[in-house]
C-alpha cells in the first residue's frame, strides 16, 4: 500500500482531536475502522505514531514527526486543488477565513445577494496564508485578524478593510476559582497554567507575551493545542486560555472580561483590488458588520461589556 494525502489526513485528524472516537466521528469512520486504518499506516511508515492511553492518544516522538511533514504538505495540496477548482468554476465566489465568528453570517448575505453563484469557504490558521491567497487570486475574498502592533502586512494587490476591533476575554472552566469573578486581572492570569495555541504566522501569540512582559508578568503554557482540543482542556480544568469576545459560551466553560481591557483583536476583510468584489467592497463590508453584530450575544459577557 503507497501512502496517500488520504493518509496523512487521517494522522492530523486523529492529532488534533487526541481520541479516536472524536477522530472517527470527523473522519465519518467506525471507530474499529479508524483502528485498522490507523495500524495500516504505522505498519507501512515503519513506526507507531501514537500511545493509547485511557485518556485518549498522544504522538510519538515519531508520530511527532510524521505530524510536522504532513502538517506541511496538507496545505500546499489543499491550496492547489482550489487553485485548479478556480480554473472551471467562474461562477463560484471563493472565501476563507480563520474561522472568523463572523463567517456564516457574512456567507449567508452574499449567497443572497448573489443568485446563481456558488458561495464555498475554506479556512487556514494564519492570515499571512489568507493574504497570500487572496493575492494570487485564488480566493475573492478572505475573512481575517491582526492585534494591536502586529498588523497585517499591506500587499500591492490586496485591500485589508477593518470590520471592527474587539476585546480578548479569558476563558476557564465554570467551577474555577477565577469564573467567582466579574472581571480578572492580568497578574491572575499568569499565575495560572495555560491552554495556548502555538506560535504562528499571524504571532497573535507573540502579542499576548508582549503585553503580558510589558506588565512585568510572563505566562506558563502547559498544553500548547488549538481548536476543539483547546477548548476541551480549558473545560476539563486543565488550565486558561483567551479567547475572541464573540466566542460561543458552552456548558461548563466561563467567559470572562481582562481588567483594563488590555488585549484586543481587529477582524478586517481581504479582496483582490482587480477582483469581482471590489466593485462592490462597501455592500460587502456592510454585510461583514451586520454579520458581526449578530454574534455579538454568542455569550452573555460581551453584550454586558458593550452596554458598559
Amino acid at each position: 500500500m503507497d501512502l496517500e494525502v488520504r493518509h496523512l489526513r487521517v494522522i492530523c485528524a486523529v492529532a488534533e482531536s487526541g481520541s479516536l472516537t472524536k477522530a472517527a466521528k470527523s473522519l465519518r469512520l467506525s471507530q474499529p475502522a479508524l483502528t485498522a486504518q490507523l495500524r495500516r499506516i504505522e505498519s507501512m511508515l515503519g513506526g507507531v505514531l501514537f500511545d493509547r492511553t485511557v485518556h485518549g492518544v498522544r504522538p510519538t516522538a515519531f508520530g511527532e514527526l510524521v505530524l510536522a511533514r504532513a502538517r506541511s504538505v496538507l496545505p500546499a495540496i489543499d491550496d492547489l486543488a482550489l487553485g485548479l477548482r478556480a480554473l472551471d468554476r467562474p461562477q463560484r465566489l471563493r472565501i476563507g477565513s480563520v474561522n472568523a465568528p463572523l463567517l456564516p453570517g457574512l456567507v449567508a448575505a452574499l449567497r443572497g445577494e448573489r443568485s446563481g453563484t456558488t458561495v464555498s469557504t475554506v479556512t487556514r490558521g494564519a492570515s499571512t496564508r489568507l493574504v497570500e491567497l487572496v493575492e494570487a487570486a485564488h480566493l475573492d475574498l478572505a475573512v481575517v485578524g491582526d492585534c494591536p502592533g502586529f498588523e497585517l502586512a499591506t500587499r500591492p494587490g490586496v485591500v485589508l478593510h477593518p470590520v471592527v476591533t474587539e476585546p480578548t476575554f479569558a476563558m476557564m472552566a465554570a467551577d474555577h476559582p477565577l469564573a467567582a469573578k466579574p472581571e480578572v486581572t492580568l497578574r491572575e492570569l499568569a499565575a495560572e497554567s495555560w491552554v495556548a495555541p502555538p506560535p504562528d504566522d499571524d504571532r497573535v501569540r507573540e502579542y499576548w507575551s508582549t503585553v503580558f512582559h510589558a506588565a512585568g508578568l510572563r505566562f506558563h503554557v502547559l498544553h500548547e493545542v488549538e481548536g476543539q482540543v483547546q477548548t476541551d482542556l480549558v473545560l476539563a480544568g486543565q488550565g486558561i486560555s483567551l479567547c475572541q469576545a464573540t466566542f460561543r459560551q458552552l456548558p461548563g466553560l466561563a467567559i470572562r472580561p481582562i481588567a483594563g481591557n488590555p488585549l484586543w483583536y481587529r477582524h478586517l476583510l481581504a479582496w483582490h483590488r482587480d477582483g469581482q468584489l471590489a466593485a462592490r467592497s462597501e455592500e460587502v463590508a456592510e454585510a461583514a458588520r451586520h454579520a458581526y453584530q449578530a454574534v455579538t450575544a454568542r455569550n452573555e459577557v460581551y453584550p454586558a461589556w458593550l452596554a458598559g
